[in-house]
């Protein structure tokens, strides 16, 4: 009978860091990269043996720089490695060369224990075990188990044993439930705080099925057992279900095939970003918008601490021009790459998130009625961007010379804002259904700025445009000011706009 786990998937706010830690420092294979399932604008990403075999696979969500989450009871909190026992000592000394902190060996369960941390804080644990020594060095050679907090545990490890697990051994509060091939520790964490979603969190744990009839079989037990609709779900590399044990913790129900060759030969698993079926519509959008990452050993853009938090999207026929985003309302820092690669296919994207969060949506700056601006918030945030630029075009090597903000909305407003404050900045822009925020328009000398602004005909925004635009030209600025077909969203109106546009400015 087929048992044990699948997969256990995670979510970090870091990859190039994820990466570096699961490729890099414990040397699992990255076998599949694609976009989202359920969401395609998450990237997610599967570690594991070379032919990605289940009950080897660790995977990955990627919310870039996004919030963290909380440990608590609901979840998975950790996660264990099968390593021989007798490389518990290579570990060990792995950890201190690489500099990375590393507690043990400890024992639990009478076997031997290393706990580390990934970059995101989740805590791993390297168990040395009776498997085969194949040399050194050599990765983790599967999944040994997981740690469930539940403030139900006996509820927990019933519901969990109808899945191939039975119950063994108690330690320290903690009840292993045993498969053929790996563990489950329920630990008992009664009067502790639940869990928050977030990165840092592992989001669950998946138990392998020999097959769909399998799944099949399960879902209508589990929906006889008052769990609600219980769904079916075809992810392409095995089929999946999802239900909450009733401590309420995300338990996935996934069958070992077809397998993470389904789509890639096994020599050449996880090289290419994979696009979900039902996404196939938003390819190209989807490769310039998730989040890029190099592998160990490849060149990559190392990524600076600046003032405000930052994308970049390199082409790989890079022509030395750059496109500095800034999104409306609500919006993040890849919002507009789609846009912006189909204005300049060849150009770098550096997208910008705004740092002023209201009613959780991020702006860059306030406001304090659909049509008026704290006036204080917006000088703050326009002297941090003024660092943030210098800072950008410094770290990543940008031609300041052959740069074009491109804003939308809050974003537009927000260059248009900055053009006033800290004139000769930006010297370049297009400017989406822009108005002007300052109260007072400063008198500055914006000879040689070039910019285009594009107003929609029935934008309800629209009727403030005209006061930016007279500002934009009596301050000097060569100003091209069209009004499109189209309302406060953006339309196909305003790339053909923009790409005739770009193409006037490269052949000046």
């Amino acid at each position: 009978m087929t048992s044990g786990m699948h997969h256990v998937t995670a979510i970090t706010r870091d990859v190039q860091a994820n990466v570096d830690f699961w490729m890099g420092f414990l040397g699992l294979h990255l076998v599949k990269q694609t976009a989202g399932f359920e969401d395609a604008d998450q990237l997610h990403l599967f570690y594991g043996n070379a032919t990605g075999a289940p009950g080897t696979l660790v995977s990955f969500l990627v919310w870039q720089d996004g919030a963290p989450g909380r440990v608590g009871h609901g979840q998975v909190a950790e996660i264990a490695l099968a390593i021989p026992r007798g490389r518990i000592g290579d570990w060990l000394t792995r950890a201190m060369q690489h500099g990375r902190r590393i507690e043990g060996p400890t024992r639990e369960f009478d076997e031997p224990v290393l706990r580390l941390k990934d970059p995101d804080g989740i805590i791993v644990k390297l168990v040395g075990t009776d498997i085969a020594d194949t040399g050194w060095p050599a990765a983790p050679h599967h999944l040994h188990a997981v740690t469930i907090w539940s403030e139900l545990p006996e509820q927990t490890a019933a519901f969990l044993t109808r899945f191939g697990y039975e119950t063994g051994p108690v330690e320290a509060g903690v009840t292993r439930l045993i498969s053929d091939r790996d563990v489950l520790d329920i630990r008992d964490v009664s009067g502790f705080v639940p869990g928050i979603p977030g990165t840092g969190i592992i989001d669950h744990v998946a138990l392998r099925m020999p097959d769909v009839a399998a799944i099949e079989a399960h879902r209508a037990t589990l929906q006889t057992r008052n769990l609600g609709e219980v769904h079916v779900h075809d992810r392409k590399y095995f089929t999946s279900l999802y239900v909450r044990e009733p401590a309420g913790t995300l338990v996935e129900l996934a069958t070992d095939a077809p397998g993470m060759t389904a789509d890639e030969s096994e020599d050449r698993l996880g090289r290419i970003l994979m696009i979900p079926p039902h996404f196939a519509d938003r390819a190209e959008d989807l490769r310039v918008s998730l989040p890029q990452f190099a592998r160990p050993g490849e060149e990559r853009t190392v990524m600076r601490q600046l003032p405000f938090t930052h994308r970049i999207h390199r082409p790989d026929d890079a022509d030395g021009s750059t496109l500095v985003l800034l999104h409306g309302t609500g919006g993040n820092e890849a919002d507009l790459m789609p846009l912006a690669h189909r204005i300049a296919p060849r150009a770098a994207l550096l997208g910008v998130r705004g740092r002023s969060i209201e009613e959780g949506v991020a702006r860059f700056f306030r406001r304090t009625s659909m049509t008026s601006f704290d006036q204080d918030d917006i000088r703050s945030e326009a002297a941090a961007f003024a660092a943030f630029w210098d800072g950008a075009i410094a770290a990543y090597g940008l031609d300041r010379d052959q740069i074009t903000v491109l804003g939308y909305s809050n974003g537009a407003n927000f260059a248009a804002a900055v053009m006033g404050l800290s004139p000769g900045l930006i010297r370049r822009a297009i400017l989406l259904r822009p108005m002007a925020v300052l109260t007072d328009l400063p008198q500055v000398d914006l000879a040689g700025t070039h910019v285009l602004s594009v107003s929609g005909e029935r934008d309800p925004y629209g009727a403030y445009a005209p006061a930016l635009n007279d500002w934009l030209s009596g301050s000097g600025a060569d100003l091209d000011a069209r009004t499109v077909a189209a309302g406060h969203d953006l339309s196909e109106a305003d790339l053909t706009v923009a790409q005739s546009w770009m193409e006037g400015e490269r052949n000046d």
